[in-house]
């Protein structure tokens, strides 16, 4: 057996039996890390030092049997915008580099504390603001299914890391899809949290009314116990997920506006085999969504560039010139349009939460396309621009609407199947999603 492919849970019940020693699993992943032809294009940097010191711990722990938790001693590896004390943390931007902060940040300090071992940070489309997960200005993780393809963004490391057994799982960041979709391109699960769920100190932000941190892996379990640990709340019980008839509802309309013929027959096939396993699907337009969607130019750009003005306005050139673009998307905007967009949003989002009450999750494809050649990405603007903002089209609904939104691998390569939850509600969700999962597997 391949442990290091092994999901996290797995791997956790392995150190709790005895079958595997958290060091030599550290070492393992180390090692495999600075071997891979593409380990430097992954993380940005390891942290040997500090993986070794926590790994030991935990196999005293094991070894006395005072395991502080499922995944204690389990090594996963951390976006490089999440705060490291004594590690560079630059957000995959050269406006921030040497920026090493004194302090880990409080979801890394919780972690810590439960057992988990700190493997490193990962590479990152710059300030976190691209779904693609191109970074020319430092560096660019390859797609796990295909090298020459995009990863998906903005935690590009975070999944290609998982998805090439170099940590047994991650956590990245979601403001408008950057946990998904890539976790979606690179055929994995990607779990973004309720905004407020998780605590977002000593997380780089970029559009701090929508970011929050969450767990990319191989399983829903996976995620809802690295979920659990980063929130301080309990462990969902899965144990009987799978006989749980979900009520679904299949947002139709805007995700599938203009999406490539991949990614709908996936979802398609996904629905039908959910449907055939008991879930009672039903399929609605709610005018909301469109409504939430106009006012994206309002909310997301102009906090990002009121965010980082100074620091870009000093030195644009160290910026790749499309995400240097993004960012002055949003400094023309007035501070009375952002202050009633949001006062829009907010009734939007009760309107939308009146409207699916009586169900388990909303479902849509994660991404209407596929991971674009990543050669062509770099070299036509014009591209780059109108995928990147279609590969982010379907998760921004999640996060303009406040839900926690989960991607499940369908089985057809790149192609995932998104169920978002009600706001608040995290754990009903996963465990809604473990359902789905038994299903779809």
């Amino acid at each position: 057996m391949d442990w290091l492919k092994v999901s996290a849970s797995e791997q956790g019940r392995a150190i709790l039996a005895g079958l595997i020693s958290p060091v030599e699993q550290t070492e393992a992943y180390l090692d495999a890390a600075s071997r891979h032809p593409y380990g430097g294009s992954i993380y940005a940097r390891t942290t040997p030092a500090r993986a070794r010191a926590e790994a030991i711990a935990a196999h005293d722990r094991a070894k006395a049997g005072l395991r502080r938790s499922l995944l204690d001693g389990v090594a996963i590896s951390w976006k490089d915008n999440i705060d490291s004390a004594g590690t560079p943390t630059e957000a995959g931007s050269r406006l921030l580099a040497g920026r090493t902060p004194e302090t880990d940040a409080a979801i890394l300090a919780e972690a810590t504390l439960q057992g988990l071992v700190c493997l490193g940070k990962t590479h990152m489309t710059e300030l976190a603001f691209s779904g693609l997960g191109l970074n020319p200005m430092t560096r660019t993780p390859p797609n796990s299914i295909d090298p020459a393809l995009a990863p998906g963004g903005s935690s590009s490391g975070a999944a290609v890391s998982v998805a090439l057994g170099l940590a047994a799982a991650a956590v990245g960041s979601d403001t408008g899809g950057s946990i998904r979709l890539p976790a979606a391109w690179n055929g994995l699960v990607g779990f973004k949290p309720t905004h407020g769920a998780v605590d977002s100190r000593g997380v780089v932000p970029l559009c701090s009314r929508f970011d929050v941190a969450g767990p990319i892996a191989r399983t829903v379990e996976d995620c809802a116990a690295i979920f659990a640990l980063l929130s301080g709340q309990p462990v969902p019980d899965l144990t009987d997920a799978a006989s749980h008839r979900l009520r679904l509802l299949v947002l139709d309309g805007v995700p599938f506006d203009d999406a490539r013929e991949g990614p709908v027959a996936a979802f398609e096939d996904a629905v039908a085999r959910l449907a055939a396993a008991g879930a009672r699907i039903t399929h609605a337009t709610p005018p909301c969504v469109t409504d939430a969607m106009a006012l994206s130019p309002t909310l997301f750009a102009p906090e990002a560039y009121g965010a980082w003005r100074d620091q870009i306005e000093d030195a644009p050139e160290l910026m790749y010139p499309p995400i240097l673009e993004r960012f002055r998307g949003g400094r023309e905007a007035s501070a009375a349009d952002f202050v009633a967009g949001w006062q829009k949003l907010d009734r939007l989002r009760a309107d939308w939460a009146r409207l699916v009450a009586g169900y388990d999750a909303v479902i849509l494809p994660t991404s209407p396309i596929l991971p674009p050649d990543t050669q062509r990405l770099l070299n036509e603007p014009a591209y780059f621009a109108t995928e990147n903002m279609l590969a982010l089209r379907n998760t921004r609904i999640g996060n303009l609407l406040g839900l926690p939104a989960i991607t499940l691998p369908t089985g057809h390569p790149a192609c995932g199947l998104m169920m978002m939850g009600h706001a608040g509600k995290d754990l009903q969700l996963l465990v809604a999603a473990a359902s789905a999962e038994a299903s779809l597997n």
